[in-house]
């Protein structure tokens, strides 16, 4: 792989500073624009298959705009970021949002937004529906615990408080169809900064796996999946 370029010279980033006080964050648009297209062309066999981009890595509005302009959605944890994504102009079900002791306010945003909520506890079912409401499309977040690994910035799954269990995805499932929801996904996020790629495949093998005796046993379709891969 040859070695990257700064998409400037020295003289030009002497005339930015000028202008510009410093310290400032320069982005270079056109690596953003081509290497979006890159991802996307590398699932385009998978049709259907939508880029979440986390806003919490880069919260700024103008590479929102941009990303949207792309085909990516975003994937939002806070009401901050969603109202990022708002101004952005992305709403509904470009928005996936996941979010861990979640206020009201968070809650009753997003489904204002009509964005795709998932789910992180199956408490939270019960709190949804009184601030904002169950909506037709809802997700819940998987935590394999001892069936997959974890990596050192995020521990181990069996730890962590994030996530319904394997019996609870069915149970939680169950009860939101009972409370009106029409379509429904799994979504696991188990590591951070993980380089191995056979890692996310066979994460995705496991949630392929439980989406099928999802279909087989409770419902009659799994309408989508997401594997949140967070990489630095």
């Amino acid at each position: 792989m040859p070695p990257k370029e700064l998409p400037f010279t020295n003289s030009k980033l002497q005339e930015i500073s000028s202008r510009f006080p410093t310290p400032f964050h320069i982005y270079d648009e056109k690596a953003l624009r081509e290497n979006a297209r890159l991802l996307l062309k590398a699932f385009a066999w998978n049709e259907g298959f939508k880029e979440y981009f986390a806003v919490k890595a880069t919260p700024n509005p103008f590479i929102l705009k941009i990303l949207k302009q792309e085909g990516f959605g975003t994937d939002c944890s806070s009401l901050s970021e969603l109202v990022l994504s708002e101004k952005a102009g992305i709403v509904g079900a470009d928005i996936m949002f996941s979010s861990n002791d979640t206020p009201a306010i968070e809650f009753q945003k997003a489904r204002q937004l009509n964005a795709v909520i998932n789910l992180d506890d199956i408490s939270h079912i019960l709190f949804l529906q009184n601030n904002g409401g169950i909506p037709d499309v809802i997700s819940v977040r998987y935590n394999p615990g001892k069936l997959r690994g974890g990596s050192f910035i995020m521990g181990n799954p069996e730890n962590a408080k994030y996530g319904f269990t394997r019996e609870q995805v069915f149970t939680g499932l169950s009860d939101l169809s009972r409370r009106g929801s029409k379509k429904f996904g799994v979504h696991t996020f188990i590591a951070s900064n993980e380089l191995n790629p056979d890692y996310f495949v066979e994460t995705a093998d496991m949630l392929f796996d439980m989406a099928i005796e999802i279909m087989e046993d409770y419902f009659a379709t799994l309408d989508f999946g997401q594997l949140d891969c967070f990489t630095v």
